[in-house]
């Protein structure tokens, strides 16, 4: 790569930028992997110098124990562009900016910014002629949430496609960005032991789980308009559900790996909304002590109101209606305030038909167990039976596993770093296409509906740092499954014990 390029990040004093973006690029700078000259335009509202900004950022990237002098480096190619976007003022200044500062018309736009300014700052690059690619490539980097419910979604998709077309969008999942997550087609499509044993005549069931420990915190006026269901399951779990589900593409390109996803998504059931009740817990985490400390419940948050409905914790049982998944149900769960902060798909594979072993009350009933751990101690561990040694047939479950940190030579990205790099590179493999958005906001649209149309419908209380309302063992009663309640250690056992 030889194209010289300018990385705009609009919302660059905001906590994304300074936590995810700015190390990100800082990482592959001082990995080579940027071409030369490459410039960062840091934008925002703040009256701020170059200089007061640059040493903002080498504080932040001093505090990570990077190199000293590779930061000073970084730093002096950053400057800093003080822009009102609220009011849609600036853009040609910013244009004659950009013209002026810098020998490219290579643009890469990163939206870190409020989802209510996301077309008039589209529509005001369009107006200055910042998205013309006569000159240059022009790419925008959207963050989530790509709307707030399935009609708002559509009218954004619509409204950005008049400014930028579909392949100058990148909409970013960070979900999609983890080495782990993008591991999944590889243990599946690499290895012949997984994928002729990847179908509903082999597997029982599937478990999607995202917990965190953490409460709202900080994020308290964003969480009690979105929830669980729309900051989790209708982006990264749904994103995950596809990787898990999807059939093998023709090859590896973006094209072919996005359209067996979407393939997923149209196949999904959808949930009737007089279906919701049984098929869909949500809750909310409440007061609690926890080692012996106070924990406060969501309605005491700062900023929550005190008659909040917001669901924190949703747990569903979804279908995916082809002849791979027929009747197999995946179970989705994640929320706030749980017993400790996880995520991770569990594979059940059904027992043998016969078992030479089933009158041996010794024997664990368990099914055998893929556990593909995302985070923290990302990897992969497979549960199955042995003997135990000694007289008889005693049988116990025992655990193969690998785990990521034991690549200790090998340096895995941040997703944030690795998604900025294949936009930057012009792969979209692992954004999100417009009709995968719309078709993810249709499945979970009912379930929305059904919560705001019928308060009868249950919102339950949970203790925070428990594992969520107990009514979800009502999800997976009719077939008799078993949840895993895991650790942050991958190879603990099947229950975190709280």
């Amino acid at each position: 790569m030889d194209e010289s390029f300018v990385f705009l990040i609009f919302g660059a004093t905001g906590d994304l930028s300074q936590r995810k973006l700015i190390p990100a690029i800082y990482n592959l700078y001082r990995k080579n992997m940027l071409p030369m000259p490459f410039n960062l335009l840091a934008i925002g509202r703040r009256d701020i110098e170059d200089k007061d900004f640059r040493n903002q950022v080498k504080t932040s990237l001093l505090s990570k124990d990077y190199d000293e002098k590779t930061i000073d480096e970084f730093i002096l190619r950053i400057d800093y562009f003080k822009m009102d976007l609220v009011h849609c003022i600036n853009y040609d200044d910013l244009k004659q900016f950009l013209k002026v500062k810098y020998d490219t018309s290579n643009y890469l736009y990163y939206f870190a910014i409020s989802p209510e300014l996301y077309c008039s700052t589209a529509k005001r690059l369009n107006a200055s002629d910042l998205n013309d690619e006569e000159d240059g490539f022009k790419r925008v980097i959207i963050e989530k949430p790509f709307g707030h419910d399935l009609e708002s979604a559509i009218e954004l998709n619509k409204n950005l496609h008049k400014y930028f077309n579909e392949k100058q969008l990148f909409r970013i999942d960070h979900y999609l960005g983890k080495e782990t997550v993008q591991n999944i087609l590889v243990a599946r499509f690499a290895n012949g032991i997984f994928e002729p044993l990847w179908n509903r005549n082999y597997i029982e069931y599937v478990e999607i789980t995202s917990a965190e420990s953490l409460s709202v915190g900080t994020r308290a006026g964003y969480y009690d308009k979105a929830g669980a269901l729309r900051d989790m399951v209708q982006n990264h779990l749904l994103q995950v559900l596809a990787l898990i589900s999807m059939e093998p593409p023709i090859n590896t390109s973006s094209k072919a790996l996005r359209d067996e996803m979407v393939k997923v998504f149209q196949s999904l059931r959808p949930i009737k909304k007089e279906d919701v009740p049984k098929l869909v817990v949500r809750g909310q985490y409440v007061n609690s002590i926890y080692e012996g400390k106070e924990v406060l419940g969501y309605r005491e948050e700062k900023n929550i109101p005190k008659d909040s409905k917001t669901e924190t914790y949703v747990a569903l049982k979804c279908y995916i209606d082809n002849w791979r998944w027929s009747n197999v149900p995946f179970y989705i769960k994640t929320g706030k305030a749980l017993a400790t902060s996880v995520t991770e798909v569990v594979i059940h594979y059904k027992v043998n038909p016969h078992s030479i072993f089933r009158n041996n009350e010794e024997i664990s009933s368990e099914h055998n167990q893929l556990v593909i751990r995302i985070q923290p101690d990302a990897g992969f561990l497979m549960t199955f039976q042995m003997k135990v040694p000694g007289a008889g047939f005693k049988v116990q479950p025992v655990k193969m596993d690998f785990h990521y940190s034991s690549l200790q030579e090998t340096d895995i990205p941040e997703a944030y770093e690795r998604l900025i790099y294949d936009c930057l590179i012009d792969d979209p493999t692992l954004y999100q296409r417009s009709d995968a958005i719309e078709l993810t906001w249709n499945f979970v649209q009912p379930i929305l509906d059904a919560w705001k149309e019928d308060e009868s419908i249950a919102l339950y209380g949970y203790p925070a740092r428990s594992w969520g309302p107990r009514y979800i063992e009502n999800l997976l009663a009719e077939e008799n499954h078993p949840w895993r309640f895991p650790c942050k250690d991958l190879s603990d056992g099947r229950y975190c014990e709280l």
